[in-house]
């Protein structure tokens, strides 16, 4: 008998201030779209939880639209659903959650709630290979930071190694950015402001590096603070901005890549993959691939446009986790803000559960 193939799967993503919705079969990309409101939180320095939540209501069902348009599908085509069900802004995963569980319950098809952070894990999957196993992970995001260690994405418990203790790499660079007089969001224009600049011209300061110091843990907010208290002492400074730029950006990703290293060598484990919007960062790519190459480590990191948040990855991981045989996620699924990442699915009785 002919093999039949799996159903399409639509992925909703709403966590912070991106819409996004994809659509993925079997591994392949059918159609997207992306709708933000970062232009709309830029006044204020940061995302405002409701103004996003708003611009999800406005914008969800128009990227359904255009997804399913752009793939010449109908929304009788989908066989699954799945959605960001946490971490992230509670206003704005209740947007996403409401809208997939009423999608799934209309089209009478199953739902799958997934890790927003799984959700960067996959995001490389639709454009590549499938992620070796194991592997060592590398999350860097506004958010998050941590350092896993990861086996079959859809069955296998996500193992930390280490996380940041204060600040995420992404918010220390929004937070550094606002001292340097750099637009929000901080990371781009830090990336752009460097460029061409000499990232050796201060020594700031690689927290957590010491030899007694934890060695996969991370904290960005004594780094921040070091940077800030420079700008404050040195009004005058002959230094030009963009080697204060330079030399800060260098020091976080000097960390970054080190920790990430000695991780995969210490584990014995020969790949390493770069996910979450700090991962567009070129000075972060250019260094983790000199350094995997020096080290002898397959280094797999996603396409810029697959760093930030987006539906194609919660599609993918999806797609996944139905190939895999998962269960879907309970009727009752909720939104989880504080979702602690140990597994690829949120939602369900027995999240090791696969159908046989």
């Amino acid at each position: 008998m002919p093999v039949q193939p799996s159903p399409v799967v639509m992925g909703i993503e709403t966590s912070c201030d991106e819409t996004g919705v994809a659509l993925v079969r079997d591994g392949v990309l059918l159609g997207e779209a992306l709708s933000t409101s970062m232009d709309q939180h830029a006044r204020y320095g940061g995302v405002v939880p409701e103004i996003a939540a708003r611009a999800h209501v406005q914008a969800l069902v128009p990227c359904v639209r255009a997804a399913l348009a752009s793939a010449g599908l109908t929304a009788a085509d989908i066989g699954a659903v799945a959605v960001t069900a946490g971490p992230g802004l509670a206003t704005a995963l209740h947007v996403g959650v409401s809208a997939a569980k009423a999608y799934a319950t209309a089209l009478d098809v199953p739902l799958y709630g997934v890790h927003h952070l799984a959700g960067h894990l996959a995001a490389d999957l639709v454009d590549g290979e499938p992620l070796p196993d194991p592997l060592i992970a590398l999350i860097v995001s506004g958010g998050h930071t941590s350092l896993l260690r990861v086996g079959d994405l859809a069955r296998d418990p996500i193992v930390h190694l280490g996380d940041t203790l204060d600040d995420a790499a992404g918010e220390c660079f929004d937070k550094v950015a606002r001292v340097l007089g750099l637009p929000y969001p901080g990371g781009p224009a830090v990336d752009r402001e460097a460029v061409g600049n000499d990232p050796a011209a201060l020594a700031f300061p690689r927290p957590l590096t010491g030899r007694t110091d934890a060695p996969y843990t991370f904290s960005f907010s004594g780094l921040k603070t070091a940077v800030a208290r420079w700008v404050e002492a040195h009004p005058d400074s002959a230094v030009p901005a963009g080697d204060v730029i330079a030399s800060f950006q260098e020091a976080v990703v000097d960390v970054l890549t080190a920790k990430a290293i000695r991780a995969c060598r210490d584990h014995e484990i020969g790949d390493l993959l770069i996910v979450g919007g700090v991962a567009a960062n070129s000075r972060l790519r250019a260094l983790a691939a000199q350094r995997c190459e020096a080290a002898g480590l397959r280094l797999r990191i996603p396409a810029r446009k697959r760093c930030t948040d987006n539906g194609v990855m919660i599609a993918a991981l999806g797609d996944l986790l139905v190939r895999s045989g998962a269960a879907p996620s309970r009727p009752d699924l909720a939104a989880m803000p504080g979702a602690f990442l140990d597994q690829a699915q949120l939602g369900v009785a027995h999240p090791a559960q696969h159908a046989a």
